[in-house]
């Protein structure tokens, strides 16, 4: 179980859940209710848990205050396949200073996530 959990609000559930299942290899591993509508499904891509709850009406027009990091074995792969699953291309992929090849993209609800991968060490 992870000390924190990030939680996806949202009102396209299964659009999100399609996204993190396909591009990152999420398996489900909690759901609520087990039968029927669903409310709350637990996520686990790696070692770390994320949750997406389905709410009608999740709130827009703010600023993004919280970005989801996800390191992938490729970085450039991951990316060629974030808009065929919904998601968008917000910059990247560039090698970064502190040694990780990172990409910008956004969730099919907007939420930010940044691709990361470490570089290998010349």
């Amino acid at each position: 179980m992870s000390t924190i959990q990030p939680v996806i609000l949202t009102a396209a559930h299964d659009v999100l859940l399609g996204f993190y299942t396909k591009l990152f290899g999420a398996e489900e591993i909690f759901r609520v209710p087990e039968e029927g509508p669903v409310f709350y499904v637990g996520l686990r891509i790696g070692d770390t848990d994320l949750g997406l709850v389905a709410k009608a009406h999740p709130g827009t027009g703010a600023a993004p205050r919280i970005l989801l990091s996800i390191g992938v074995e490729d970085v450039d792969e991951t990316l060629g396949r974030v808009k065929a699953l919904g998601g968008s291309v917000r910059g990247g992929p560039n090698d970064m200073p502190w040694g990780q090849r990172v990409a910008h993209i956004q969730d099919p609800d907007g939420n930010p996530v940044n691709l990361t991968q470490p570089i290998p060490a010349q």
